[in-house]
């Protein structure tokens, strides 16, 4: 049997199963909650944005390599998988795993359709979109990596042409579950390149009748907020913290969360594993799963309504031999998804998920007390920021701890009651108790394990409450 007799036998069976080639009638729809500061599902009920990135997906990977790739993701309790349709690495020009273009003559309006349910380009999107909704995934999708509307005088995508492509993709996935995210680690800086964004977006809606949520990612340390905060079709904010790991690039998020009007906010692309740190690996070095995990608790502490994880050698798909590496990867793809920090985000999720989630607040400046000779000791800065969160009810409070320094928590803001403690560990999501705790406006805590890299959150419960084990 030939490769293409074996995955058009593939797709067979996977649509016999429900798996491929059918899209759900009504899919479940998500959509902003009544406060404005997270997403819900249509019956109202939390969704956690917890991301992977996988810029490369559609164009890199064979259906085989895209089935490990989300089964992989799914299992490790990632809710949203990015990845982009026009991808950024000549994903106009360069056939993808099947030898298939996105476009006839690179002309958006031409896409490259051929009848048949495995024989083109946007078949093998189609495939992967569906495969990755029934393992439970949403696809945050990009209709285009930026260079495509952004780069150059003449690009692919401009605004006599942006609202009907627009429109032509999102009715191919109307009924698939995604979330729309335009730019593509570009900024809009002239009205040529604004208005393609806006016309893009205008397709958008009309061609799923806002059936999906809108989002901008942007590029390095800037957020959609910078751009189009006050545009109706955003939906929620995106950031791009970027490749640091000091907090004062991740307080930004705490920025884009106290504007108005209020909307949802979330890092899609932070740190990633494994990555040259400020693309400077001579003097900096690569990241390491520590960096990832001070990230995620600093946005979501922040008040982000959900996280993004990425690593170096997924997003581009690399294997050695057969790609050229973007910037230093470490290791293949393959090997990248058994890297520690993939596994550990799912930890942070189940933690928010064990106690009220929709009336979450940032809370680093209430809870945690300064240090009266020198804020940079505490709350901290640098690698060694600590950040707390608690519900509007006052029930509970978290304390993230990046190093085993003593820090002061003021405990009397809790709820009238008797508090009880755990130690929750980010690194297995594993808790012990903590025992009861005292109130006051100053109660002292060191982490179990002092010292570098061994990060800590300090769960404070009132006991009525009768939350369990985080």
């Amino acid at each position: 049997m030939t490769t293409r007799s074996f995955f058009l036998t593939l797709c067979a069976l996977l649509c016999a199963a429900g798996l491929h080639c059918k899209p759900s009638a009504a899919p479940q729809r998500l959509q902003v909650s009544e406060n404005h500061r997270y997403l819900v599902d249509q019956d109202g009920k939390p969704f956690f944005y917890l991301a992977d990135t996988a810029w490369e997906l559609f164009h890199r990977l064979t259906r085989e390599e895209a089935d490990l790739y989300l089964r992989d993701r799914a299992s490790k309790g990632f809710t949203v998988i990015q990845a982009v349709a026009v991808a950024e690495l000549s994903g106009i020009n360069v056939e993808n795993a099947y030898g298939h273009l996105p476009f006839i003559d690179l002309d958006p309006l031409k896409p490259a359709i051929v009848d048949g349910e495995a024989n083109d380009y946007w078949d093998h999107v189609d495939y992967i979109v569906r495969r990755a909704n029934a393992l439970g995934l949403y696809v945050g999708l990009l209709p285009s990596w930026g260079c495509y509307w952004h780069d150059g005088e003449h690009p692919p995508f401009r605004p006599d042409n942006a609202r009907r492509y627009g429109e032509w993709i999102a009715r191919r996935y109307r009924n698939d579950k995604v979330i729309w995210i335009l730019g593509g680690d570009r900024n809009p800086e002239n009205d040529r390149q604004r208005l393609t964004i806006r016309e893009m977006a205008l397709g958008i809606r009309q061609g799923d009748d806002g059936q999906h949520l809108i989002t901008f990612h942007p590029g390095g340390s800037w957020g959609s907020a910078d751009f189009w905060h006050d545009e109706p079709w955003l939906d929620f904010n995106m950031r791009q913290n970027g490749h640091n790991h000091w907090y004062q690039i991740y307080a930004k998020t705490r920025t884009d969360y106290d504007r108005q009007p209020v909307k949802p906010v979330i890092d899609g692309e932070p740190i990633y594993e494994d990555h040259p740190v400020a693309f400077d690996p001579a003097h900096r070095g690569f990241s390491v799963a520590a960096d990832c995990r001070r990230a995620l608790y600093w946005d979501l502490f922040n008040g982000a309504c959900g996280h993004t994880y990425g690593h170096h050698a997924v997003w581009q798909m690399y294997e050695p031999g057969k790609r050229q590496p973007i910037n230093h990867p470490l290791m293949s793809w393959q090997e990248a998804l058994r890297q520690p920090g993939a596994s550990q985000m799912q930890h942070a999720r189940r933690l928010l998920e064990s106690r009220p989630f929709l009336t979450r607040l940032p809370a680093t400046d209430e809870v945690l007390v300064p240090s009266a000779d020198d804020l940079s000791i505490m709350p901290g800065q640098g690698l060694a920021h600590f950040a707390a969160t608690m519900d509007e009810g006052r029930t509970y409070l978290m304390v993230y701890a990046p190093v085993g320094r003593p820090f002061g928590v003021r405990t009397s803001l809790l709820a009238e009651g008797k508090l009880k403690g755990w130690w929750f560990n980010p690194r297995n999501g594993k808790s012990h108790s903590a025992g009861k705790i005292a109130r006051g406006d100053n109660v002292t805590f060191t982490s179990p394990t002092p010292g570098e890299q061994t990060d800590w959150v300090l769960v404070i419960d009132v006991a009525s409450a009768g939350y369990g084990r985080p």
